[in-house]
């Protein structure tokens, strides 16, 4: 069910007081400087901060003004202080990604994405993470940008939710793929098919990861940054146990392994679905490529 009109005005005024805080701070401004130039009391604008009082166009206009940004640049604001960001978060109620219905780790289907996560994806894929704005997004989605704050409070809660989603899966389909392996060597094929797979089928989602990085905070990284971690440590343990097992005998086996990683997250750069390969063949090629670099014993 959808909120009312009043409730996503409020969500709407939550969030801008929010953006007008988060600059506001950035630049190093206080509440009664700020409250100064605009002609109001400091205890005004830390309502409107705070979302407890409406702002208008003209107020708006007039903050803007006076920390010489555009309205634009606070509407398209990532929140980034703790404080704004939790507050943001508690009014904000993004739909459930339905979790994949494929039986296999190998098998790919569509994902459904609501509304507003899709338009982000398609956005940040045409204009990259920096380039995007919440409004360009919610036109994309065919909403209004209150009705985009109703789900996400920022550009950052979007890109972090696309990418933990794109870990989840990552991950759930690697620990299946490595539970079928019947030894290191197997487990280690299994996974790199794994690896070469995910990034053709779900290239998009492969694309954001490897270039959005840099786009997240330093927290937000550092979680996704743990994922990815867990995702190679699996691979190097296959290798450290092929390796006491005398099946891959060349030097330097974590490097190598580092490289047969690199080599499959890389495919989202290059890969296209109407190629001269299908995601299965790449998986194929990358996992012979594999094995001669461990020199493995056949």
């Amino acid at each position: 069910m959808g909120c009312s009109p009043m409730t996503a005005l409020e969500m709407a005024d939550e969030a801008v007081g929010a953006q007008v805080r988060a600059i506001r701070l950035s630049r190093g401004m206080s509440l009664r400087s700020l409250a100064r130039a605009i002609s109001v009391s400091p205890a005004t604008l830390s309502q409107i901060e705070n979302g407890r009082t409406g702002l208008t166009v003209s107020r708006l206009r007039d903050i803007a003004a006076a920390m010489q940004v555009s309205v634009a640049q606070i509407l398209d604001t990532v929140v980034s202080d703790p404080e704004s960001i939790e507050a943001l978060a508690e009014i904000a109620h993004p739909p459930p990604i339905p979790p994949p219905a494929a039986a296999s780790w190998c098998a790919y289907g569509p994902i459904e994405f609501d509304p507003v996560l899709q338009a982000a994806l398609d956005e940040f894929l045409h204009i990259g993470y920096h380039g995007a704005s919440v409004r360009g997004i919610a036109a994309r989605a065919g909403l209004s940008v209150s009705g985009i704050y109703h789900y996400y409070p920022s550009k950052q809660h979007m890109l972090l939710r696309l990418l933990e989603y794109t870990m989840d899966d990552l991950l759930r389909r690697a620990e299946a793929a490595r539970s079928e392996g019947r030894d290191a060597v197997e487990r280690f094929r299994f996974l790199v098919e794994h690896l070469a797979l995910f990034h053709t089928h779900r290239r998009d989602l492969g694309f954001i990861g490897a270039s959005e990085m840099r786009s997240l905070s330093p927290a937000n990284a550092r979680r996704i940054a743990g994922l990815r971690n867990k995702q190679s440590q699996m691979v190097y343990e296959e290798v450290d146990t092929a390796v006491r097992e005398g099946r891959f005998t060349a030097d330097k086996p974590h490097e190598r392994a580092r490289a047969v990683v690199t080599m499959c997250t890389a495919l989202p750069t290059w890969w296209r679905p109407h190629g001269p390969y299908t995601p299965e063949q790449i998986a194929q090629q990358y996992e012979s490529f594999a094995l001669d670099l461990m020199e493995c014993r056949r």
